[in-house]
């Protein structure tokens, strides 16, 4: 039996649960240890690092929208001067000869301070205010994707503790059967019924099936470091996955156009590239607006010592001060500004075609999705008829055996198939419920 084979199906597509005869296989659960998926999606909310990161983005963008709007307060600015002035040479007979020393005073301070009130910028302060707002939804639109992909792979970790668990289940009852089975082998060769060549190949079976059960249990482990990891527990806790009765019922699904529908509506994916484009928006604006006027009031005052700045000098402190209206016109950003326009015209574009290309990958990938799911179903079908009939052809070839009338190899090989739909089942049921919550993470649902 390959069993690796199992293990590259898993991440396949497909949902449902394994059936509970699996469920109560796995013994009474340690309260302390036993996680439904809903508990395992609160421990990703609250310890993934990467939601942490998300969270500390749409608090920055949040703060960002108060910077944008503080743009629209008066700029104030204190400024001071404490100085000395040293005495200024005048060369009177050139500079190859002594100067004459011309007394400054050499004390010199000033005290001042200015103000200015934007008026009218062209509507940059509002803009830059919008666009903090979009890249606020944006960093939740985000959050929110960056969420869900990894609620589902939690789910994947979940699922695969769980499956892997059931296997060994399933593999543990097996090997139990095979030892019974191999002393009752040894019986028949003890009074010459069979061959040596049948206990020999017992045996390996046997050693076969307990390697597969040290692989499966490895997985686990592998599996639930993966996952403790994500939820934020220590490495090395085991972890029970709790599983409702309920859970193992097919999901009832809405017709595909409806599916379809909710992916254009709530797709993440989808609303972060419509922020994204908006912002292309603003940020064309903003550059055409780079060539409009900006008018403003400001005021000046100061304190100063001594008075130089007006004619006649005096070596006393004096005050001045001054307040209007101030234009500014930025002439040559009439003949530099158009390359830049251009620029911001090609980008708005190509977030067009891009926003475009998001909404035909949401469309294929909530059909590819909605299409495996169906087929998942039917999987699991297929493999609960294939139960039924290994088990069937393992009754007579035991049978028959056991009479003489079959060869060992017969029997091994019914047996192998029988654990081998029951494998298949199991992996058919998981791979089923994973389909599910990936069609629901296509349309924004998970």
């Amino acid at each position: 039996m390959n069993f690796s084979s199992y293990k590259r199906t898993f991440m396949g597509c497909m949902t449902l649960l394994l059936s509970s005869l699996f469920t109560h296989a796995q013994g009474p659960l340690d309260p302390e240890n036993a996680l439904s998926i809903s508990q395992v999606w609160q421990l990703t909310d609250s310890n993934s690092r990467k939601i942490q990161m998300n969270n500390l983005e749409v608090m920055a963008s949040e703060a960002g929208i108060k910077v944008a709007r503080s743009e629209r307060l008066p700029e104030i600015q204190a400024n001071g001067v404490l100085a000395h002035i040293f005495k200024m040479p005048i060369y009177e007979n050139g500079l190859f000869h002594t100067p004459t020393q011309f007394p400054v005073e050499p004390k010199y301070y000033k005290i001042s301070g200015d103000a200015y009130l934007n008026i009218y910028n062209g509507g940059k302060t509002n803009r830059e205010i919008a666009a903090s707002k979009t890249e606020n939804e944006l960093a939740i639109a985000k959050k929110n994707l960056s969420k869900q992909e990894i609620h589902f792979l939690a789910a994947v970790y979940f699922y695969d503790v769980y499956r892997n668990q059931s296997y060994k289940t399933l593999l543990l009852q097996d090997i139990k059967d095979r030892e019974k089975q191999l002393h009752e082998i040894n019986v028949l060769y003890k009074n010459g019924t069979v061959l040596k060549s049948d206990v020999l190949r017992a045996e390996l079976r046997l050693s076969k099936q307990k390697m597969m059960l040290t692989e499966i249990e490895n997985s686990i482990h592998i599996a639930e470091q993966k996952l403790n990891m994500l939820i934020g527990r220590a490495d090395d806790t085991p972890l029970k996955p709790l599983i409702s009765e309920t859970e193992t019922d097919p999901v009832l699904i809405k017709g595909l156009a409806n599916y379809l529908a909710a992916g254009q509506s709530n797709s993440f994916k989808l609303q972060i590239s419509e922020q994204e484009q908006k912002l292309g928006e603003l940020k064309l604006k903003q550059v055409k607006s780079d060539i409009l006027p900006s008018v403003g009031l400001f005021g000046e005052y100061m304190m100063a010592y001594p008075q130089i700045q007006f004619y006649p000098y005096a070596l006393a402190p004096y005050r001045n001060g001054m307040a209007g209206i101030k234009l500014k016109i930025p002439v040559s950003a009439l003949y530099t500004n158009k390359h830049k326009v251009k620029v911001a015209e090609i980008k708005l574009h190509q977030q067009e075609v891009e926003d475009e290309a998001v909404k035909d990958n949401i469309r294929q990938e909530v059909q590819e999705n909605y299409i495996r799911y169906t087929e998942s179903l039917k999987r699991i079908e297929v493999a609960n008829e294939n139960i039924k009939q290994a088990a069937e052809s393992y009754r007579i070839v035991q049978n028959t055996y056991f009479n003489q009338l079959s060869l060992l190899t017969d029997l091994l090989d019914a047996e192998t198939q029988l654990l081998q739909s029951r494998f298949e089942l199991t992996t058919a049921k998981v791979n089923a419920k994973i389909q599910y919550y990936q069609l629901e993470k296509a349309v924004g649902n998970l």
